[in-house]
């Protein structure tokens, strides 16, 4: 059984709702996969599989979360080795050590396409540094993220199914697997 990383979107809901992680944990199991954890409030999970193809876990839980919440949410899979290879890969090791919360890594379900890296190269303040890692985007937001530009172009419209994931995080992630 292969180790995998599923990311959430987003956890909000409509009416002020929130997916827990008890729910989140409750749905991947139902769905047959064991060993789940959750970590953080912010829908991330590590889990085995029967299936290896992260496309088709991808897709059988975002069936069912829609069939459970009545709202679509994408769902980003890795497998535990490609999550291991994203931290290795992190462009801003000294920048981490100092504030892992100023630098964030989109975990795209598809290579980033050369125009959206363009857009959000184009986007970038001069306190923000920007690099394409295996058609993921890292980002190190100099200022923070709460007033950056850059960071509202970080969108599934605008750059493709993706979701942010700060370095914290990131590490967090890959000590459950």
């Amino acid at each position: 059984m292969t180790r995998f990383v599923g990311l959430l979107y987003s956890i909000s809901l409509p009416e002020g709702k929130r997916v827990s992680n008890a729910v989140l944990r409750e749905l991947l199991e139902r769905l047959g996969h064991g060993d789940v954890a959750t970590l953080l409030s912010t829908g991330n999970a590590v889990f085995t599989a029967k299936d290896d193809d992260p496309r088709a876990i991808e897709k059988s839980f975002e069936t069912a979360f829609a069939e459970v919440f009545g709202r679509h949410i994408d769902f980003i899979v890795r497998e535990g080795p490609g999550w291991e290879k994203l931290i290795a890969a992190n462009p801003f090791p000294e920048q981490s050590e100092i504030d892992g919360s100023h630098v964030a890594v989109r975990v795209m379900r598809e290579p980033l396409a050369a125009e959206a890296q363009k857009l959000i190269a184009d986007r970038a303040s001069k306190a923000e540094i920007v690099r394409f890692i295996d058609g993921d985007p890292w980002v190190y937001f100099g200022d923070g993220i709460a007033h950056s530009k850059l960071a509202g172009v970080l969108t599934a419209r605008r750059t493709g199914i993706g979701t942010s994931r700060n370095w914290n995080t990131v590490k967090k992630i890959v000590g459950a697997l």
